[in-house]
């Protein structure tokens, strides 16, 4: 049986691995027919050598070069749409329509476009120039980029075309995209565009790099090399701990998606008033890719009383009622079934499911749980634990000075929501909430689940550890989150020609100058 060949140093070749691995169709628990190579440490180094001898050519080049090739990538993207997406398909059961095909695929290639564009008007650059004491800076690309993709998003988190993958060409940094096990196949018909999309954009060989797995202790060494810039990774807390411990040690930028668990705040006025509405509203949005999301609402605040209860009854019906999706794998469905596990044994009571089984293949029933905010109280590290599918637990307090003691214990988060009245009556409670909440998560929400996550230039796909490894960044959102792959040059009465050209702008008023949404601004410099 062949094993499929990794491509490095700008050349497809077989791989110097005695180990092997397939994907598995999560539907029918079925081993799909390619087998794909664990790659060794020196095979490798050579991807991150040539990376290296890359970065030596390309780090002056114009944003103009890295945003011709992201567009043709995009370009090549959508003419293999149909291939992509029944591959996809193949390997992690999500559904063709509407999710690959109709929102995560146009999603990738829109993320590639804006990054594009990005890389093209220099939004993220942030030239500063202070002419008084003649002295600028600028970003610039930090060096060769590693990007572990996740298993949920085949497309848009892909090592080798998601959004660290984009930020990082249009910083200007070669990538060595690893894998992701679930879906390799998916991965290389991305990597053999890409390659073209390099080459017919004259890219030099080794720009973009693919290896599909490697052994643990090789990830920590590949995360700490000296000729590696950063890393972007998204994917499990454990592991990302691990690769972050191994990075911090050697000095190197790793930017982290870790977990979340996504607390919404529903009001009691919010209830009273609407409470249909926002039990269809969390279920869709619980339940949506079987609970795959690392924005889905996994945590649920409400003061306890008869209209909350009548409201959890009514989710937990739903619950049972609805279809229950296939999960991503063996291994998602362990993680989820032991996290289940662990709430019920801190105290948490099943409202719905909390058992294997009801879909297809790789399944666990819609598991909807509750707790009193007093029991969570005296174990709130076991109750955040992440149930990662398609599962929620409900904390019900007493009243709200209980249920700001639980917000004080929350960890980091992705996102925070808060459902309020229409008519105001819910805004003394609001601002008591709202400022606790704002400081543990990276995206506060109003009055809509926050499993969506827009690609838009404002949107913060980050927040505190350990939603992330850095709160300061995000991974989604461009041009903010092209900077987690760009370095700060500082240039001191350097003689203008040899300075970059964004900063050779003259001005002699001695005024600070900002370049800000593609606009010239000026302020004092002792401002």
């Amino acid at each position: 049986m062949s094993v499929q060949p990794v491509l490095i140093n700008g050349t497809w070749h077989p791989s110097q691995g005695t180990q092997t691995f397939q994907a598995v169709n999560p539907a029918t628990q079925e081993r799909l027919p390619e087998v794909y190579p664990v790659s060794p440490w020196s095979e490798i180094e050579e991807a991150i050598l040539a990376a290296k001898r890359v970065f030596a050519e390309t780090s002056t080049w114009s944003g103009d070069r890295f945003a011709a090739f992201l567009e043709r990538y995009a370009d090549r993207i959508d003419a293999q749409a149909a291939a992509l997406v029944a591959l996809a398909n193949a390997e992690t059961a999500l559904p063709v329509e509407p999710r690959l095909a109709k929102a995560e695929l146009p999603r990738t290639t829109n993320q590639l476009r804006q990054a594009a564009a990005a890389a093209r008007d220099g939004s993220w650059l942030r030239p500063i120039i202070d002419s008084k004491a003649n002295i600028r800076s600028i970003f610039g690309p930090i060096g060769p980029v590693v990007v572990f993709g996740p298993n949920n998003f085949p497309f848009a988190f892909n090592g080798i075309s998601g959004g660290d993958f984009a930020a990082a060409v249009a910083a200007g940094c070669p990538v060595i995209a690893k894998g992701h096990s679930s879906h390799p196949g998916t991965t290389r018909l991305f990597a053999v565009e890409a390659h073209e999309a390099a080459r017919e954009t004259g890219m030099p060989a080794g720009f973009v790099q693919l290896i599909y797995r490697t052994a643990h202790a090789d990830g920590e060494k590949l995360v700490s090399h000296p000729a590696i810039g950063a890393t972007g990774y998204t994917g499990a807390r454990e592991t990302g701990l691990v690769l972050k411990g191994a990075a911090d040690r050697a000095g190197k930028p790793i930017y982290l998606e870790l977990s979340s668990i996504n607390p919404v705040v529903v009001l009691p006025n919010a209830i009273a008033e609407r409470g249909a509405a926002i039990a269809d509203e969390f279920t869709g949005s619980c339940l949506m890719g079987t609970g795959q999301f690392c924005t889905n609402p996994g945590l649920v605040l409400a003061l306890a009383g008869p209209a909350t209860e009548a409201l959890l009854e009514s989710v937990g019906q739903k619950f049972a009622s609805a279809p229950v999706g296939t999960l991503l794998g063996e291994g998602v469905l362990k993680h989820l079934a032991a996290g289940i596990t662990t709430l019920r044994s801190a105290g948490a009571e099943v409202v719905a499911g909390g058992a294997t089984g009801g879909g297809k293949g790789f399944s666990y029933r819609n598991t909807l749980l509750k707790v009193a905010a007093s029991r969570f109280l005296k174990n709130p590290a076991a109750l955040q634990t992440e149930a990662f599918g398609n599962s929620a637990l409900w904390v019900l307090a007493e009243n709200l000075d209980e249920l700001m003691q639980v917000l004080e214990t929350l960890e980091g988060n992705l996102t925070g929501t808060i459902y309020s009245a229409n008519d105001g009556s819910d805004d003394a409670h609001y601002n008591r909430v709202a400022p606790v909440l704002r400081r543990c998560v990276g995206r506060l929400l109003n009055d809509k689940m926050p499993t969506g996550v827009a690609v838009s230039p404002a949107m913060n796909h980050g927040g505190p550890f350990p939603a992330t490894g850095h709160p300061g960044f995000t991974a989604v959102g461009i041009p903010m989150s092209i900077q987690r792959f760009a370095m700060l040059h500082s240039y001191d009465g350097v003689r203008p020609q040899r300075l970059p050209a964004p900063l050779q702008n003259k001005n002699p008023t001695g005024q600070l100058w900002r370049l800000i949404d593609g606009t010239w601004s000026t302020g004092d410099v002792t401002a």
